[in-house]
């Protein structure tokens, strides 16, 4: 029987910003969350990009890290305990680019108490073909949250929708900036810059009458509370959890 996909309260983390389970050591007040959204978790373990980037520009910053992550039965083993012991409720982020591989890792998640949902995340520019198979593959007991980039939003939402996915959200934006050695490097863009944009998409997204998890560039509980009226289901903080000093603010 499919579950319902429900916040009880409509502040969530972003995929990334607080690592695999919730810890209460990491000075987070997560007590005004809905849920725990997992670090992006892949297969196959992954390392760091070496080194990692961090290149700032006005309003924001780019970040390229690689993903890194143990792999998902590595995952499991090290944190599903955790899961089942938490507080929160757990999104688990997987990275979705295979739909055979995804399908395997969303049906043993399915059998793992206190997992709410999962939010599956995709490479850039891979096909809207490609991501309606793995709708197909994987709709089942578990709610699915699409994460797509801004330019997939309006196109390939509504037809996801339909299919039986039951959000969409929106991923933190790609962009790329040269280093201070000019080697142009690409990235995801976090930072107070990417309100207005995501804020507009939010709105367009529920004007068409899609269930939309908001993001980009919410930094203050006035920015989440006018996404979540302009019709969000709930709202994804990020950088604002994690942002380097070096950054800024």
């Amino acid at each position: 029987m499919k579950r319902d996909l429900y916040f009880n309260k409509p502040i969530i983390n972003a995929a990334g910003s607080l690592g695999f389970a919730p810890d209460i050591h990491n000075g987070i007040q997560q007590d005004s969350f809905g849920a725990f959204v997992t670090n992006p978790i892949s297969l196959r373990p992954r390392l760091p990009t070496t080194p990692t980037a961090l290149i700032q520009f006005p309003g924001g910053f780019l970040l390229h890290t690689g993903l890194p992550n143990p792999g998902f039965n590595g995952v499991l083993k090290k944190y599903s305990a955790k899961w089942n012991r938490a507080d929160l409720p757990i999104i688990v982020h997987l990275m979705a680019d295979r739909p055979e591989e995804t399908q395997r890792m969303v049906r043993e998640l399915e059998n793992i108490e206190n997992v709410m949902a999962v939010q599956l995340g995709f490479a850039p520019l891979l096909s809207d073909d490609i991501i309606l198979l793995t709708l197909e593959m994987c709709v089942g007991e578990i709610p699915l949250i699409f994460s797509l980039p801004h330019e997939q939003v309006l196109s390939l939402g509504p037809k996801l929708i339909q299919r039986g996915a039951d959000a969409i959200s929106l991923t933190a934006p790609r962009g790329a900036l040269a280093d201070e050695k000019g080697k142009l490097i690409t990235g995801r863009l976090y930072g107070q810059s990417l309100f207005p944009r995501a804020m507009d998409l939010v709105r367009s997204a529920v004007m068409i009458g899609l269930p939309v998890v908001g993001a980009g560039g919410v930094w203050t509980d006035k920015d989440a509370a006018d996404m979540l009226s302009a019709g969000a289901m709930a709202v994804e903080t990020d950088a604002q959890l994690w942002v380097p000093k070096e950054a800024g603010a």
